[in-house]
């Protein structure tokens, strides 16, 4: 934009002084030349009045003296057809002034002068004045170098009025540009100074105060945020007591090991909701991969194998780190596993595949052999067929979308069950 400003500016000053440049050089020239036109014109005049009072035989030595020291030659032509000073044609023109007549008229080179005289024998003399083209424009040069100079300047001058003009205009508006970008990012300390004209000024004023109003809506979405997850997680506390007292009633040892690990699992998940809750910052942005999606499918193969599900799991060599923190990554496989029992009969298997992306980051496939996606556009919009809330999907896409990836649903191997391709950067 500056240098569109800039050349805009260029474009206009140009265009001003040619406009103003070029007349004034032609009126240069043309008062040039009507100077020197008008000084030969006095010298002839003033010959002319002698020539009509002086005998011809006292002109010749005149005559001499005036080419000897002025710029202009000059020639006297008698009516006898004999000529002093000067040696010149006997134009046409000179002929017409020999009638009586005063007149300038245009030659090769130059310009005459001439004057008709009566003389008192009854005849006419001519008096000419010859001025060449070098005289015509003697200074023109000059006046027009002196004339560039002036608009060089003068353009100069507009390039460093567009300059600070461009300064003044664009650095507030770029300013302006790096707050609304960091306020997209996320930044919501980002903050606009008040420079520049009014009008910026305003704009950055209003680019502040909503910078300050969408920081107040979300501390606030936050705090109801908290205080809804606080509130679930204590309802929840209740129940989860009761099932500890059912589990430790269980005579089976190995039933009442799986149900204690189910419930310390779920417990350990409501006291995690909790401290978020009560401490809403994060803690570790970055987790291994490979660790994480093991130890949540070793959980869950036990629950397969209850259910009559085959199982596999393929995973690349670790340590693989993604932008996600173990406790999300965890949820949202657990989010993502939990679907597959919920969502297909007993006996369905599944895989778990994890491998490396090529820019960085890792991929987790969890495929199925079970009815597949009915309507993926369904489970794409957080919500599923089956009276799901759809909340596990959006735990899944939360922590894909924390991480810079995302999440893709599609068919099984073969095209055969459905595949949910978990994307982390």
């Amino acid at each position: 934009m500056r240098a569109r400003l800039t050349l805009l500016v260029v474009a206009v000053a140009t265009l001003t002084l040619l406009v103003f440049s070029i007349p004034l050089a032609i009126l240069l020239r043309n008062a040039a030349a009507e100077r020197v036109v008008s000084a030969a014109e006095q010298e002839a005049q003033v010959l002319s009045s002698i020539v009509a009072t002086t005998p011809k035989s006292d002109m010749e030595n005149s005559v001499e003296q005036l080419n000897a020291t002025s710029p202009y030659l000059v020639t006297v032509f008698w009516p006898d057809g004999s000529v002093i000073g000067v040696e010149a044609p006997r134009s046409s023109a000179v002929d017409l002034a020999a009638q009586g007549h005063s007149l300038t008229a245009a030659t090769a080179d130059g310009r005459e002068i001439l004057f008709g005289v009566r003389m008192p024998d009854d005849g006419h003399a001519v008096v000419r004045a010859y001025v060449d083209d070098s005289q015509l424009t003697a200074g023109v040069g000059r006046s027009w170098l002196l004339l560039g100079a002036i608009a060089l300047v003068l353009l100069g001058f507009g390039l460093l009025l567009a300059s600070r003009l461009a300064r003044v205009l664009l650095v507030p508006l770029a300013d302006l540009a790096a707050v609304s970008n960091r306020l997209a990012d996320g930044d919501l300390d980002a903050r606009a100074s008040a420079e520049g004209p009014p009008e910026i000024k305003r704009v950055g004023t209003a680019l502040n105060a909503l910078a300050d109003r969408i920081r107040d809506l979300l501390e606030a979405e936050r705090e109801r945020e908290r205080e809804r997850v606080a509130d679930l997680s204590h309802r929840l506390r209740t129940p989860l007591t009761v099932l500890r007292l059912e589990a430790e009633a269980i005579t089976n040892p190995t039933e009442r090991a799986t149900v204690d690990e189910a419930v310390g699992e779920v417990e350990r998940a409501v006291n995690a909701a909790i401290r978020d809750a009560r401490k809403p910052g994060r803690g570790a942005t970055e987790c291994d991969a490979v660790a994480v999606v093991a130890e949540r499918f070793e959980f869950w193969s036990a629950l397969a194998e209850d259910t009559d599900r085959a199982c596999s799991v393929s995973l690349a060599p670790g340590p693989l780190p993604v932008k996600v923190s173990a406790e999300d990554l965890a949820a949202a496989m657990d989010s993502l596993l939990a679907n597959v029992f919920a969502h297909t009969p007993d006996g369905t298997a599944f895989e778990v595949r994890l491998w490396a992306r090529s820019d960085g980051g890792a991929i987790v496939d969890i495929a199925d052999e079970g009815p597949g996606l009915p309507d993926a556009a369904v489970f794409e919009r957080g919500r599923s067929d089956g009276g799901s809330t759809g909340l596990g999907l959006d735990i899944a896409r939360r922590a894909a979308a924390a991480s810079g990836g995302q999440v893709v649903f599609g068919a099984g191997p073969g095209g055969k069950g459905a595949l949910i391709r978990l994307e982390l950067g």
